[in-house]
């Protein structure tokens, strides 16, 4: 409930809509009232009196009650759906942008499959939720009660009817709104589940394929796929459950209701009319109290939703801005660690323990371990990818804590491990790394990563379109891409976490002469599992078990690191006297 209440201000812009809605079905609901009072007067007056003309009258005026009663109905349904469909779409459009303000830690604790639930059926169900309340929850309370008082007016000797039947008829509906909630919690996490694997399958379809283990991904789907059928199938028949014993409840009423009536009228103490309008109103009450219920439902099934929304919204972003950033117009590069400690799950197991070293402004710096020594944690420290859990990184001597995240991050180009490209023109993702870049950038960029000879062979060179992934070019050319898009932002400096692993020998040595002439004013960290990426770096880390275990150029790391050594000797086959 309280969740929902935080979530009501988006529904402010919208208020006149939300307002108008409403007004609209009480007029519909006020003529659906009328038309069994106006029947009871045809039956009752003009029927038993022979009056045809009496009779034609009020046929003509249950049609313009109908006319106007479908006008206020269409206009409350457009009014209502406006006002929900903009209701959520901004909401939607708040957790996209929170999402995207989130640290990668933050994104790790929802998990992937989660935030793509509440961003879309989450979502949805709220909105549902406020075109059932807008329109629904006003038509069904305000019929049951105008019945009820018609009741009280005009068949109050079959009010007693009422006095029995209404209070099971609620009792029903409380039940079922408050353990239908429940189930629908159950469901959404379900389908949470459900996306996670879906994901995970599209993502990894080529190794799948590859390792033919499509019988066993169809198994593990199917497992998390029959979880959310039957906790589906259990809400849903909940639902659909009382449906048939409200209907039960309400028939009882009606036999009640003609056998009480008979006997009145034999009494003559009321008029065949009432007791049809009786029924009428009897049947409107139930439709309002079943309306009613499944608003209700919808609204303890937006509970769980909207706490969810309320857990991405009211989530503590981890990477910060500064209260008041550093102002600088340029950076020259000089990056420090000093004492960095990291952990990902912050139970003080450090991925990363005691890292200070000092590369200078236009320095390379090669980094190099085994895989697990946090070669690549360590740069993404430098862009604020993650925070240390103490120590400090300074950039031209200021802690980056200190200067705004758009400031800092513009400064640095990132080539990651994976290759991630968008959907969209070769161009497009280029100007991912400088939005105003011109023709000439694009074609510099492009040569400078070697993407050139690839990208000339298009029809449409950079406007060609690439697909979800850029599944369309191969690895080498998704790597060269991403550098590519990396060198265009001109950065002062440039992180290249193993950006070569799928590109051949003579196109990375073309990359790393282009590097060389970038040295004198961007400082370049190269994350390699090959020496010969490296040996001409100003500075080589070599990492081991999360911690700096030498540091040097590459003739005094033949000397000096054992851990070195074995790996030049491994992929030279070249014998090296250590120490």
């Amino acid at each position: 409930m309280k969740a929902m209440k935080k979530l009501l201000h988006y529904i402010g812009p919208y208020k006149f809509f939300a307002i108008l809605g409403p007004l609209l079905m009480c007029i519909e609901v006020l003529m659906d009232l009328l038309q069994p009072t106006i029947m009871q007067k045809m039956i009752d007056t003009g029927i038993a009196n022979q009056d045809n003309a009496y009779v034609i009258k009020l046929g003509l005026l249950m049609l313009l009650s109908a006319f106007i009663g479908l006008i206020g109905g269409a206009g409350s349904s457009i009014y209502a759906a406006k006002s929900a469909v903009h209701f959520a779409t901004d909401i939607r459009r708040d957790v996209f942008k929170k999402i995207g303000n989130f640290s990668n830690q933050n994104t790790d604790s929802f998990g992937t499959g989660k935030l793509i639930t509440i961003a879309t059926s989450d979502v949805e169900t709220l909105k549902q939720a406020v075109i059932m309340t807008l329109r629904m929850f006003i038509r069904g309370p305000l019929l049951f009660i105008g019945s009820v008082i018609i009741v009280w007016i005009t068949a109050r000797e079959l009010f007693p009817v009422l006095l029995v039947s209404i209070p099971i008829l609620m009792a029903c509906i409380y039940f079922f709104s408050v353990k239908s909630g429940k189930l629908f919690l159950n469901v959404q996490k379900a389908m949470d589940q459900v996306n996670t694997k879906l994901q995970e399958m599209l993502a990894g379809i080529r190794v799948i394929k590859a390792f033919d283990r499509q019988d066993y991904e169809k198994y593990h789907f199917k497992s998390v796929n029959d979880l959310l059928m039957k906790r589906n199938m259990t809400a849903e028949q909940l639902i659909l459950t009382m449906m048939p014993i409200m209907m039960f409840i309400v028939n009882l009423g009606i036999i009640a209701g003609l056998w009480m009536g008979v006997i009145k009228v034999n009494e003559g103490t009321l008029q065949v009319g009432v007791i049809l309008a009786f029924i009428n109103y009897l049947n409107i009450m139930i439709n309002g109290l079943m309306s009613s219920s499944h608003v209700l439902m919808q609204i303890a099934r937006s509970f769980s939703s909207a706490e969810r929304i309320n857990q991405v919204l009211e989530t503590e972003i981890d990477i910060k801005e500064p209260n008041q950033p550093v102002s600088v117009s340029k950076l020259s590069g000089e990056v420090e660690f000093r004492n960095v400690n990291f952990s990902y799950s912050k139970n003080g197991k450090y991925v990363l323990q005691n890292i200070s070293f000092k590369a200078s402004a236009g320095q390379t710096i090669g980094i190099i371990g085994s895989t697990g020594s946090g070669k690549s944690t360590l740069v993404k420290l430098i862009p604020r990818l993650y925070d240390p859990d103490s120590g400090a990184i300074l950039i031209d001597g200021v802690n980056i804590k200190d200067f705004s995240l758009e400031k800092l991050r513009t400064e640095i180009g990132f080539v990651p491990q994976k290759a991630t490209l968008f959907s969209g023109t070769i161009e497009d993702n280029l100007r991912f790394g400088k939005e105003e870049a011109t023709i000439t950038d694009l074609n510099q960029a492009a040569q400078s990563a070697v993407a050139s000879e690839f990208i000339d062979r298009f029809d449409d060179k950079f406007e060609h379109s690439l697909m979800q992934g850029a599944t369309n070019l191969s690895g080498g050319q998704r790597q060269r891409l991403a550098m590519a898009r990396a060198f265009i932002r001109d950065g002062s400096i440039l992180i290249l976490d193993d950006s070569t692993s799928a590109i051949d020998a003579l196109s990375e040595a073309a990359i790393q002469q282009v590097l060389k002439q970038a040295n004198s004013h961007t400082t370049v960290f190269i994350i390699s599992s090959k020496i010969s990426s490296i040996k001409d770096a100003d500075q080589i880390l070599v990492m081991k078990d999360g911690e700096i275990e030498a540091q040097g150029t590459h003739d005094e790391l033949l000397k000096n690191s054992k851990v070195y050594c074995d790996i030049y000797t491994s992929q030279s086959g070249l014998e090296v006297e250590y120490g």
